[in-house]
């Protein structure tokens, strides 16, 4: 086969893998190497400071010898099927760096033969990147469930990060789609990377040359809407991934229906809208001290119309007003329509004056959705009987007289009000997420 032929299918057959951003490596580049992990390119992969950074995204092979009923490239499905050879694949890397096409590398790949013969192909392409052709640039690994700890260590001091797929968000869902995986297989490589990073963390402070083990840290990703867990249940194992493991990110994929396994949804577009406020609501848990059991409670799922923020908001107006020139630091983060930025801006602004509402306009807060939780200088901006939950969720989802609606302008959101008719094709929609050559 062309290797032309194998990158096309290769690449196509790694799209459904939405865990692919670079961020935060500090591996040290080599005199006489090529590349940098911190060099912007120029599509598809965003940095922690929102660098855009291009990477050659695809799969060492799409053969398989497990049958993940959610899994395109499982074993049972009839699709073409291709296998680079390390050599192909370093050189193939190598060739579009120089062309300035990527400045990085996402390697996943199918189990071929078995999980240890697969991880040592994927170890000999990245040695031969490392030391054969100097490259120095950004490198991202999928581990491999099953494969020894000795191949995964190997891999993470040549890798900037490596990530171990979770899969499903339950181990029922797991044994029920995936019955050749088990959760040990997917956790003990979680806990061995953030072990050994640990490890090698702590010897460097007293070792004369310094070591880097997977320097950008390690990632997870989990399917949704595949199986009948509830946001409660995804949003609790995301905060204990974060915690016990050390995570950098937990992506979150909307499943696209490629099996007919009886218990897989059918005719129904992918959830794209709740993945969206998963999103959101992971970012509450990493930046904005909330904790999973107070975004939702057991039973409970979001609100299609609100993002997480003003949900929690809403659940919780015996907390608000609160009065924007004394409230303490964490109560403003909690604020709809105030994020880190904003909150520090207004923490040091106060010091200097007492803000009102058009000191606030130019802190650039979004009082869209903030004018309903505050008072500045004791004042809310309508009237007092007004603070009452149906007013303000009307005024959040319909606008307001004296403010534009949240729904109509809602940053990142694609869809307003009956969102299905305007989902374009499975396919051009996973072509556009996915970045794919």
């Amino acid at each position: 086969m062309e290797l032309m032929e194998k990158l096309k299918i290769l690449t196509d057959s790694a799209k459904y893998d939405a865990s692919c951003s670079s961020s935060g490596s500090e591996r040290t580049t080599d005199y006489g190497g090529i590349g940098a992990p911190t060099s912007a390119g120029c599509c598809h992969a965003f940095s922690a400071d929102g660098r855009c950074i291009s990477l050659l995204k695809l799969l060492f092979t799409n053969y398989c010898i497990n049958d993940c009923k959610y899994c395109y490239n499982r074993v049972s499905n009839d699709i073409p099927r291709a296998a680079f050879t390390p050599e192909e694949l370093a050189g193939l890397c190598i060739d579009f760096y120089r062309r300035n096409y990527i400045e990085g590398l996402f390697l996943s790949s199918g189990i071929i033969k078995s999980p240890d013969y697969t991880a040592e192909l994927i170890l000999k392409t990245v040695k031969l990147l490392r030391f054969k052709y100097g490259f120095n640039g950004y490198i991202h690994v999928k581990g491999i469930p099953g494969a020894s700890d000795k191949l995964h260590r190997e891999i993470g001091f040549l890798a900037d990060r490596m990530s171990i797929n979770i899969e499903l968000p339950s181990e029922k869902g797991l044994k029920l789609l995936a019955p050749q995986k088990t959760k040990e297989s997917v956790l003990r490589p979680m806990e061995f990377i953030k072990n050994t990073s640990m490890e090698i963390k702590d010897a460097s402070l007293t070792a004369k040359h310094k070591q880097h083990f997977v320097p950008a840290g390690q990632s997870t990703q989990m399917i949704i809407g595949a199986t009948k867990d509830s946001d409660y249940h995804i949003l609790n194992l995301t905060q204990a991934l974060y915690k016990k493991y050390d995570l950098k990110r937990v992506y979150f994929s909307a499943y696209v229906p490629v099996g007919n396994h009886p218990v897989l949804p059918k005719d129904i577009p992918p959830p794209l809208l709740r993945e969206h406020r998963l999103y959101q609501a992971d970012w509450l848990l990493r930046f904005y001290g909330f904790e999973a059991k107070e975004i939702l409670k057991e039973g409970e799922s979001f609100d299609p119309l609100l993002d997480p923020k003003c949900n929690w908001a809403m659940k919780n107006l015996h907390l608000f007003p609160v009065e924007i020139n004394t409230a303490p630091y964490e109560m403003l983060l909690r604020v709809p329509g105030i994020g880190v930025t904003c909150a520090n801006r207004i923490y040091r602004a106060r010091k200097a004056c007492t803000l009102d509402f058009e000191d606030l306009k130019k802190l650039r807060v979004v009082l869209k959705r903030a004018a309903y939780f505050i008072t500045c200088k004791g004042k809310y901006m309508f009237d007092t009987f007004k603070f009452n939950e149906s007013f303000i969720y009307d005024s959040l989802i319909y606008g307001s007289p004296m403010l534009p609606a949240v729904r109509k302008a809602e940053q990142l959101s694609f869809f307003d009000g009956n969102y299905d008719h305007l989902l374009p094709p499975p396919i051009e929609k996973l072509t556009a997420a996915s970045g794919q050559f």
